[in-house]
């Protein structure tokens, strides 16, 4: 040991005795080396100035302490899926096999009578608050939202989370999956964030912020931060991916904090488009369905009736407007449909494998029996969204419906990552059985009752048992509250809480027989509207097709009346024979209307989408600079392409350089400015096809040294020319028929599409600044 430095002595002295010391000596040990250090030196040791403090004297004791659960509080876990309907799975008499969910069932409740908001962010928005989606400034999905109060996707301050309830009573807090309830122009890298995740409560987020997600390329956030999931993973997909990354969080949890319950809000992507499984799952349904939807649904209504989810009585909703019989369907339909089918059967089927691993962790664990699982089928009934199914979601943005043509070109490739497939309307409509239409239809069953299984052993004696008690999705953040034992705040930050809407449905956990304590329920979505009183249902009748526009005025749309206590599917309009009850459920409706900021009533989905009275993540007249990073940027929050965009690089060339430079979106729906071997290339490719896609180039190799390449849309006698120039000089044009932006799908700069797994992943040229402009050059 040397002895020439007081100071290093004490320091090696200081290591060798911690080895074998507490941590409470060892600091100790620390405080004295020091004093006697500074001592030694000639300083005044710190004792002499003070004395140390000791942990009673206050400091972190006096810190505000951490919340506490109350005792023998479960975990919770709140499952949604998506755009799933009543009659699509196995507990639910359906045609899909969910065996744990099945589980689920026989170890708790399932739920009959179940409802929906017919849309998923408003369900969304109820089911994390407990309010009606209006209340809470959600009559619709976030991405056309309108200045009304009822319409804003701003959650306000005064209807508090279920994460952010739960983490201020004691419960650590996740959540996995979709996010559809950030308004549009909070999206961007620079937040804000208030009303992401972590914004509601939950300390840990892992998925998406969009209506649907590629399963084999999603634009993944961990927290705020947009990663790339692993690219050498030949059998990715997110839905394992969400579970594996909930299962990590689950043993950090208990791991670290077993003292506290934990929720975890699990929101898959499935059976939301597009419709992507493992090849292997696709071939487990291989001819499952080639008997047609047309034969499958008495099939699933038998089944129901057998396993006591509908009364015996039930009859079937009649078949839908333009929905081809099977039999009049050529063989090479026949087999198309059927393959589609064979898609979301193994979506589903996959994510309930998937979910299956969470439920075998809790049992190994030992805490299955005190976690409640809510496990709600979809947020809204089954998608009515192509009639012929699709092999890219986002085409009918641009208007573009594929022909089976087209669709047969893709067959061996559905369900793939090449191919964003939803299935047809036939399909859909069948797994909604026995109820009318479908999703964003508010006042047909089809659109808004899903099943739903609570399962909690440790609090629900009935195993297996079947509750036909009406209920709501508002109603399922205060079953949580009670279950937990704990009382809703009524300030949070300052803030008045607006009165919870839902109906805790712990009476129902005991008393299979309980009158329903819901007795009524007001349901509205781009102007459908309906009213439920004590088994009446009133609604306005369908007159448009969710499969295209809707360009109705909703202010004239007529209504019906349906008796639920004896007509369970809402086949038979008596509103004729009872004019005195349909009269007393409207003026129902418009009360409700009027307390939850119902009106005004707007059904024309796509023009909303194009408000000019939204805010923007970013200004769209501004020239933007951007440089090469990690940092992904959502579609609402770039430049968007107009008549009139434009985009200049600054790039050093070093030799036959290749690289991307800009992409947005993908294969599906975007563009890529890259070099390749030296040549600049763009590539314009709005909807997949080759029939809109357009591609111009350098004129030849780049010369090393630092270039100006530009990319610009520039109006013609006919459409557009796509220019690109190089150093001032047009390479190359080509004729567009129109612009069409790109509604989905990230931005990078300098970095590859997210669905690039093969290209490389950086530039050898160097990027410099990247600018774009969407006004008219001077």
């Amino acid at each position: 040991m040397r002895q020439g430095n007081s100071g290093q002595t004490w320091c090696i002295i200081r290591l060798r005795l911690m080895k074998n010391v507490g941590p409470a000596v060892g600091l100790g040990l620390m405080a004295l080396a020091g004093n006697q250090a500074l001592a030694q030196a000639g300083a005044p040791a710190a004792s002499a100035q003070k004395p140390i403090r000791t942990q009673a004297d206050g400091g972190w004791l006096n810190y505000p302490n951490s919340p506490k659960a109350p005792k023998g509080a479960p975990n919770v876990i709140l499952v949604l899926t998506d755009d799933v309907g009543f009659g699509a799975t196995s507990t639910f008499g359906g045609p899909i096999p969910t065996p744990y969910f099945d589980m689920l069932a026989k170890k708790g409740l399932k739920y009959t009578q179940f409802h929906t908001t017919s849309m998923c962010s408003p369900t969304r928005a109820s089911l994390l608050t407990g309010r009606n989606h209006h209340a809470v400034g959600a009559g619709s999905i976030s991405n056309v939202s309108v200045d009304e109060p009822g319409y804003t996707s701003v959650i306000p301050d005064s209807a508090a989370t279920l994460g952010r309830v739960l983490r201020d009573n004691g419960y650590d807090t996740a959540w996995f999956g979709k996010n559809h309830n950030t308004p549009d122009w909070e999206l961007g890298p620079m937040g804000p964030f208030k009303h992401w995740p972590s914004g509601m409560g939950f300390n840990y987020f892992y998925g998406f912020n969009a209506a649907g997600t590629d399963q084999v390329n999603p634009p993944i956030l961990e927290n705020h931060i947009g990663i790339r999931r692993d690219p050498t993973d030949p059998n990715y997909f997110f839905e394992r991916d969400m579970a594996d990354r909930m299962l990590a969080w689950m043993s950090a949890q208990h791991g670290s904090n077993p003292d506290k319950p934990f929720f975890a809000y699990y929101a898959p992507g499935a059976m939301h488009g597009p419709q992507q499984a493992p090849k292997e799952w696709i071939e487990k349904f291989k001819g499952k369905f080639d008997m047609g939807w047309d034969a499958i649904r008495p099939e699933i209504l038998a089944r129901q009736k057998k396993l006591g989810v509908v009364p015996s009585n039930t009859k079937m909703a009649p078949a839908l407007p333009d929905v081809p019989e099977w039999s009049s369907l050529s063989a090479d339909q026949k087999k198309l449909y059927a393959r589609l089918m064979e898609v979301a059967a193994a979506q589903l089927a996959y994510t309930d494998y998937q979910f299956g691993r969470i439920i075998e962790r809790l049992k190994e664990t030992g805490q299955f029996d005190n976690t409640l699982i809510i496990f709600i089928q979809g947020d809204n009934g089954a998608a009515l969204h192509n009639m012929r199914g699709s092999n890219n979601i986002y085409s009918q943005f641009a208007g573009i419906e594929p022909t089976d043509e087209d669709l047969m070109k893709d067959y061996d490739r559905l369900g793939s990552e090449n191919v964003l497939s939803n299935y047809p309307v036939g399909w859909g409509y069948a797994t909604n059985t026995p109820f009318p239409w479908g999703k964003t239809v508010a006042s047909k069953l089809g659109g808004l009752r899903d099943g739903m299984v609570i399962s909690w052993p440790k609090g629900i004696a009935d195993k297996g048992g079947i509750r036909h008690q009406f209920s709501h999705v508002i109603d399922i953040a205060p079953t949580i509250y009670q279950a937990i034992g704990i009382t809703p705040p009524e300030m949070v930050d300052g803030v008045k809480q607006q009165p919870i809407d839902g109906i805790a449905l712990n009476y129902t956990f005991d008393d299979g027989k309980a009158p329903s304590r819901r007795r009524e329920q007001y349901f509205e979505m781009l102007g459908s509207r309906a009213y439920y009183k004590d088994g009446w249902l009133a609604g306005t009748d369908v007159r448009w097709k969710p499969w295209g526009a809707n360009k109705t005025d909703p202010y004239k749309a007529g209504w019906q009346l349906y008796n639920l206590n004896s007509d369970y599917s809402q086949i038979v309009d008596v509103a004729a024979k009872y004019p005195e009850k349909l009269t007393e459920l409207k003026a129902d409706f418009d009360k409700a209307a009027a307390k939850y900021n119902v009106y005004p009533l707007s059904a024309d989905f796509f023009a909303r989408i194009d408000s000019k009275f939204r805010p923007s993540a970013i200004d769209q007249t501004l020239e933007r600079v951007y440089y090469a990073s990690d940092i992904r940027y959502p579609a609402v929050a770039f430049p968007e392409l107009t008549p009139n965009w434009r985009v200049n690089a600054k790039i050093g060339v070093k030799g036959a350089d290749s690289g991307p430079i800009l992409n947005q979106g993908g294969q599906s729906s975007g563009y890529a400015f890259s070099i390749e071997k030296g040549v600049p290339v763009f590539t314009y490719n709005p909807s997949g096809r080759v029939q809109e896609r357009r591609i111009v180039r350098g004129s030849a190799p780049l010369t090393p040294g630092e270039h100006d390449v530009t990319v610009r849309f520039a109006p013609a006698d006919k459409g557009f020319t796509l220019i690109m120039e190089v150093d001032g000089k047009v390479t190359e044009t080509a004729s567009v028929d129109r612009v069409i932006r790109i509604l989905a799908g990230e931005a990078m700069v300098g970095r590859p599409a997210l669905d690039d797994r093969t290209g490389p992943r950086l530039c050898d040229c160097d990027i410099g600044q990247v600018t774009i402009s969407t006004t008219p050059t001077p």
